[in-house]
């Protein structure tokens, strides 16, 4: 399998750059009015066609496959959905000391949010890990995110002003898992076009999700609550993230090398675990949070560019570990993943 390259020098991420550039745009040119209406229904039709791309672009075969290495699945899911959260919980010990009500909200909603997948895939590949397996558990993350996410975040943000009611529960089906499942059951016959066309797709979801951000920020300046966020509280945030990021990442590979795991598949643990999906959790909390979304997604959005800047480095030196080159000769574990799926090149960011 071919190995990603990454830049020796460390940049932002473009798509990063772009979000950050719509947060800008929805700040100085906020949509009001029937400009909203109709921003907001591009919206919502961007998230279902969103999440029906995602339906059709997971290979059930490559699912199924993946099931054979199912200890490893369950340790990323684990960290993904159990003590991401129970840190995000713990958390609340920092209101209103570090964090504000609302950016609390935000940090607890993002450790609810799935794994990425393309991300985890490229520094698996970057750091010579099990890719294979890095693709499984992204993609077991990400299907069982669109139902497990929004029942967290009734569990632990219904009854603390998180934006979560049974209204929203009605529109997680219709806009979310309506869409994926019909994206899954056309695949078969729409499948071949996605493949052949994936590029162009792929400028569609990102646009998508950029519309998505632009709408909900919207939202934000014309209410005022951005006038609810200091200085002192976004430095407060990036600490509080700092500390989550290097803990999970600690946890995952340690914890890994606790339970057995060869390197391979510790790497593979490692940046599934320890990761959380922008292109995933912009959508949801879009639908969770609604008006109140703008500051829902800001923990999320920053968080992103720390794992991919952090991740990156950490790769790159789990690529030159003398290690890594034994864990190449050895065969491989009973039970690991044995699908090979082309691993895209592109951007890193998930």
């Amino acid at each position: 399998m071919k190995r990603l390259s990454w830049p020796r020098w460390m940049p932002i991420d473009p798509y990063v750059l772009l979000l950050l550039g719509t947060v800008g745009l929805a700040a100085l040119l906020p949509a009001r009015d029937t400009a909203a209406d109709v921003a907001s229904g591009a919206s919502t039709a961007a998230i279902a066609f969103l999440f029906f791309l995602y339906g059709a672009r997971l290979s059930t075969r490559e699912a199924v496959d993946g099931l054979r290495h199912w200890r490893l699945h369950v340790t990323v899911l684990a960290c993904t959905f159990v003590i991401f959260p129970v840190l995000g919980l713990a958390a609340r010990g920092l209101v209103p000391v570090l964090l504000s009500q609302p950016l609390y909200q935000g940090l607890l909603f993002l450790t609810l949010v799935p794994s990425t997948i393309q991300s985890s895939i490229a520094f698996t590949s970057i750091a010579r890990g099990n890719v294979p397996a890095a693709i499984c558990a992204g993609s077991f993350s990400s299907l069982i995110g669109i139902v497990l996410t929004p029942l967290l975040a009734a569990a632990l943000l219904g009854g603390d002003g998180g934006g979560f009611s049974a209204d929203s529960a009605v529109k997680i089906v219709l806009q979310l898992l309506v869409p994926f499942l019909a994206g899954q059951l056309l695949r078969r016959w729409i499948g071949p076009f996605i493949t052949r066309h994936k590029k162009i797709l792929g400028l569609v979801d990102r646009g998508s999700i950029l519309l998505v951000v632009y709408t909900a920020f919207s939202e934000g300046v014309v209410r005022g609550i951005w006038h609810q966020v200091s200085a002192a509280r976004l430095a407060g945030l990036l600490a509080v993230e700092a500390v989550l990021l290097a803990v999970m990442l600690l946890l995952t590979w340690y914890g890994a090398k606790a339970l057995g795991f060869r390197r391979g598949d510790r790497i593979a643990i490692q940046f599934a675990g320890s990761k959380k999906s922008l292109a995933s959790g912009l959508p949801m909390a879009s639908v969770l949070f609604g008006a109140h979304a703008s500051l829902a997604v800001l923990p999320l959005m920053l968080f992103h560019q720390m794992q991919l800047m952090v991740c990156a480095v950490i790769a790159k030196r789990r690529a030159h570990d003398p290690q890594t080159q034994e864990a190449d000769a050895a065969p491989p574990a009973a039970g690991a993943a044995r699908s090979r799926p082309a691993v895209r090149t592109g951007n890193p960011a998930g």
